[in-house]
Order: structure tokens, then sequence, then C-alpha cells
């Protein structure tokens, strides 16, 4: 019989359907997959702000909304996902930006700045489930980085592929990728 240790699932502990049971053993022992990206530089075009955790929903649609008004007036498209950077993690007065890539340097206009993403290397991670449940993969990718040797630079971007407008919380897709030191 497996033990925990090396990875496998008792399957005495399990009491449903083989179906069922591959199933948990794919989640539990392979949760999150990461990866480090090299990542050349971004052309952007953001809003930056403070807010507490509890006004962020708003302030990113907000933000994107204003974002995407102004791409449309000079007739452009955004060139990948929507983000938010993360420049600290104090929830009650979080300093974010929101933005969008875009092809090319664009001119900022009032509030929207052209903006870029830095290059650099950064680690991912692909997480699949509600914004409220976020803090298990950030968890999960510090551990795997203090175990690897690397060094996060201090912020964090996540890259929305979807929203709960779009999916069931439990279908919302999140890149999560933390610029390395």
């Amino acid at each position: 019989m497996s033990s925990k240790k090396d990875g496998k699932i008792p399957l005495l502990l399990i009491n449903e359907n083989p179906s069922s049971i591959i199933k948990k053993r794919e989640v539990l022992v392979m949760k999150y997959q990461f990866e480090l990206n090299e990542q050349e530089a971004q052309p952007a075009l953001t809003i930056r702000s403070r807010t507490a955790v509890e006004n962020l929903p708003k302030l990113i649609g907000e933000a994107y909304g204003k974002i995407m008004r102004y791409m449309g007036e000079l007739g452009e498209q955004p060139a990948g996902a929507p983000y938010t950077a993360y420049f600290n993690m104090d929830m009650q007065d979080l300093d974010v930006e929101m933005g969008f890539p875009v092809a090319k340097t664009l001119p900022g206009q009032g509030e929207v700045k052209a903006g870029v993403i830095p290059a650099g290397r950064y680690v991912t991670c692909m997480y699949k489930g509600p914004y409220s449940k976020m803090e298990e993969p950030y968890n999960e990718i510090n551990k795997w980085m203090a175990e690897n040797g690397y060094e996060p630079s201090g912020m964090s971007y996540e890259y929305y592929y979807n929203s709960p407008e779009e999916a069931p919380e439990s279908e919302i897709l999140t890149k999560i990728a933390i610029p390395l030191k």
C-alpha cells in the first residue's frame, strides 16, 4: 500500500467510485503547476489606485471600463488578458494597477496612463476557482519559490481570462505571475 509521503493516496481512505478516486488523486497530487518564464517588456494602458480589498471588484470593473473606452477612441484592441498588478498585500490599503496589454506603446489620457509590464523572469501558475480562495495558490507559489531558491520581487500580477459574469465561480481562470529578483 502506498503512503501519503510518496504522494499517493491510500485507496482505503476514499469510499467512492473508481473515476472519483482518479480525480481526487490528480487534484491532491498535482493541484498547481508552476512555470518559469522569461518575459519581454509589454506595453500596457493602466490605471493605478489604492483601495481596501472589499472595494477591489468595483475599482477593477470601473478601471477596465475606462481603459476599454479609451482604447476604443484610439481604435485599438487589447493584446492580451486584462490584469491587476499588486504592489503590496495590505488588504486595507492595496496599491494596485489595473491594465490591458497593448501591441505598441500608446499615449495615456487623464487617469489612463501608458505603462509597461516589466521584462524579466516570472514564476506563473494558472488557478481555476473563485477569487475568494486565491490565498491557497499564492501560499503554494511562495512555498515552491522558497524550496527552489527563487526570490520574489515583492509584487504580483493576476491575469483574468474570464469573469464571474461569464462563468461560474468554480470555472474562473486566473494566471498568477510573480516577477523574480
